[in-house]
C-alpha cells in the first residue's frame, strides 16, 4: 500500500503490515478486537488517514539541479526542503497523483552505427564505466533505458550499406543473402554489452532505406519502394529481428521508415502514407503475425506538421490492427499535435522516437532549460511514452556521418574523441528524467506557470517526481503543493529542476 498517495497496491494483505502501529492504537481507543475482515475493511479506510500518517515522508523531499551557468550539473542540492502549509502570497505549481495519464516506457537515446563504432574503439576499460554511467540504475548512472538503432545504416554512419546488398542488376526476394555482418563488428557487440548492464532497456529499430535494389531509383538516397518488393521486404524486417534475438538483443519495437517525407539524407527512402499503408496491412504486418513476431509495429516517424499522415492509416481496418502506435520528431510542427492524434485515437500509443539536441560543450554555459521544456517535457505533457535524443555519441567534428546528406552538425549526448567523453546539453536533459523515472512509471497531473513548464510522474515504487525548468531571465520563487502542503522553492533562469518525494 502506498498510502502517501492514496492508492492500493496490488501486492496482498502482508503488504498492510506498516500499517500495524498505526491501526493498533486506533483499535486501542475503539476497544475493538478487529477479524481478519477488519483488517481489509482498515485498509480500504487507510487513505483516509494518509495526510496524517504519511506527513513525514513528506518532508524530506530532494532536488536535482542544472544551472545555466554550470555550477551545478544534475547535482543534488544540500538546502534542506520541506512541506509546510500553503503560502497564498505565492504561485502555486500543484500536483495531483490522483489525475494519471499516460504509462512511461523510458528515456534515452539513438546508438547510431557511429555511435557504436565510437564506443567499440575505446578502451574495454573506460569504455565499461561510461557504459554504466549512462545505462546503470544504480550509483551514479543515469539509468537511460531506451534506444533506437538502425536498421541497416543511417546517415551518422562512415558509410552506407543495407543487409543485403547486391551488385547493379541482381535482385534477392527471398533474402537469401541477408545477413547482419555489417553490424557485428561494432553495434551487436555495443549493445550486447549495454544489456549486460541493463537486461530490460527497450529497443526500437528504424530503417532509413531499403536495399536500393528495392527502390524505383536503384540508390541509396530518395526513391520509393518497389511495390513488388513489399513482400521481401516484410521478409527482410522478420529476419533482422530474428537474427537480432539470435545475438541476444530483443527488438521491442519498429518503425516501418524513418522520416517517410524527407530525401534528403543518405541514406533514405520516400514512403507516403498510402504507402506505408499498403505495406503495413497486406505484407509487414502479416509478415510478423506468421512467424509469430511480437515486435511492435509504430507508424510515421516524422513530424507533427503532417498528422493526417498517421490519422490516415490508423482510420485504415486493414493496417491499423497491426500498428501499436505512432511515432514522431519534432523538426517540424508544433508538439501539441500529438494530441490530436492521441484524442483521435486514445487507444492507440504516441513515442518522441527523435530530436537532435545540437548544442555543443562549453565550459561557462549550458542550455538546458529549452530541450527540457520544449521536448522531454512538452513531448510527455502530450502523452508521449518516450523521449528519444539523437544521438548518444559522436566524435568532435560531429562525425563518423555519410557524405552529401549526413548530419554535420548532431554532436550528440556525448562527444567522445578516444577515450575522453565529454558530457554535452542532451546528455544532462534526458538525465534530468531518465535517472528519476523509470519504466512502470505514469505521468501525473501538475500545473504550469508562466516560464515554469513542468511535467509530474508517479514511479512504480510510490515516489513522486516533479520536473520544471524556468525559461525565464530572472530567477522564480514559488511553491509546489501536493495533498495540501506546500514547498516553497526558487529557480534560477535557464535552469532545469528535478524534485523528488
Amino acid at each position: 500500500m502506498d498510502l502517501c498517495n492514496n492508492r492500493l497496491s496490488k501486492q496482498s494483505t502482508e503488504n498492510f503490515s506498516g500499517l500495524a502501529e498505526p491501526f493498533a492504537k486506533l483499535r486501542r481507543r475503539m476497544g475493538v478486537i478487529m477479524s481478519t475482515r477488519l483488517v481489509f475493511a482498515s485498509a480500504i479506510l487507510a487513505p483516509l488517514l494518509a495526510p496524517a500518517l504519511c506527513a513525514q515522508s513528506v518532508q524530506k523531499p530532494q532536488l536535482w539541479l542544472t544551472t545555466a551557468d554550470r555550477s551545478a550539473l544534475l547535482a543534488r542540492q544540500s538546502q534542506p526542503l520541506q512541506f509546510a502549509a500553503p503560502q497564498a502570497q505565492l504561485p502555486a505549481v500543484t500536483v495531483n497523483d490522483m489525475q494519471q495519464f499516460q504509462p512511461i516506457e523510458g528515456f534515452g537515446f539513438a546508438l547510431t552505427g557511429g555511435s557504436a563504432q565510437l564506443l567499440m574503439r575505446m578502451t574495454p576499460t573506460r569504455r565499461h564505466a561510461l557504459l554504466e554511467q549512462v545505462f546503470s540504475t544504480h550509483g551514479d548512472g543515469i539509468g537511460v533505458s531506451y534506444l533506437r538503432v538502425t536498421i541497416g545504416s543511417s546517415d551518422m554512419n562512415d558509410h552506407v550499406y543495407s543487409y543485403d546488398d547486391l551488385p547493379a542488376g541482381e535482385t534477392d526476394p527471398g533474402m537469401a543473402h541477408f545477413s547482419l555482418a555489417p553490424d557485428r563488428q561494432y553495434v551487436i557487440p555495443a549493445l550486447q554489452q549495454i544489456l549486460a548492464i541493463n537486461s530490460k532497456i527497450r529497443i526500437l529499430a528504424s530503417p532509413w532505406s531499403a536495399p536500393p535494389w528495392m527502390k524505383t531509383n536503384g540508390a541509396v538516397k530518395d526513391g520509393h519502394l518497389k511495390p513488388e518488393y513489399y513482400p521481401a521486404y516484410a521478409r527482410y524486417f522478420v529476419k533482422y529481428i530474428q537474427g537480432m534475438r539470435a545475438q541476444g538483443i530483443p527488438i521491442t519495437a519498429i518503425t516501418v521508415q524513418n522520416e517517410p517525407l524527407n530525401p534528403k539524407n543518405t541514406p533514405s527512402m520516400v514512403m507516403f502514407a498510402d504507402e506505408e499503408d499498403a505495406f503495413i496491412g497486406k505484407d509487414l504486418g502479416p509478415a510478423f503475425a506468421k512467424a509469430g513476431i511480437k515486435t511492435e509495429i509504430l507508424l510515421y516517424d516524422h513530424n507533427p506538421d503532417v498528422t493526417s499522415y498517421a490519422l490516415s492509416i490508423l482510420a485504415d481496418p486493414t493496417a491499423s490492427p497491426y500498428v501499436a502506435g505512432t511515432a514522431f520528431h519534432l523538426y517540424g510542427g508544433s508538439v501539441d499535435a500529438l494530441s490530436k492524434v492521441h484524442h483521435a485515437y486514445p487507444n492507440k500509443r504516441l513515442y518522441l522516437t527523435e530530436q537532435s539536441v545540437t548544442e555543443r560543450y562549453n565550459p561557462h554555459a549550458i542550455g538546458i532549460a529549452d530541450p527540457v521544456s520544449q521536448v522531454l517535457i512538452g513531448a510527455t505533457r502530450h502523452w508521449s511514452r518516450n523521449v528519444l535524443l539523437w544521438n548518444l555519441a559522436a566524435d568532435p567534428q560531429a562525425g563518423p556521418h555519410t557524405s552529401n546528406g549526413g548530419c554535420t552538425s548532431c554532436f550528440g549526448a556525448i562527444t567522445l574523441d578516444g577515450d575522453t567523453a565529454t558530457f554535452n546539453v542532451a546528455y544532462y536533459a534526458v538525465a534530468h528524467l531518465s535517472r528519476f523515472v523509470p519504466p512502470g512509471s505514469v505521468r501525473i497531473g501538475s500545473t504550469q506557470l508562466e516560464q515554469l513548464p513542468t511535467a509530474a510522474f508517479l514511479t512504480p515504487t510510490g515516489s513522486v517526481v516533479l520536473v520544471t525548468t524556468n525559461t525565464g531571465n530572472f530567477p522564480q520563487t514559488f511553491q509546489i503543493q501536493y495533498h495540501g502542503q506546500s514547498l516553497v522553492t526558487t529557480l534560477q533562469p535557464g535552469s532545469a529542476a528535478t524534485y523528488v518525494w
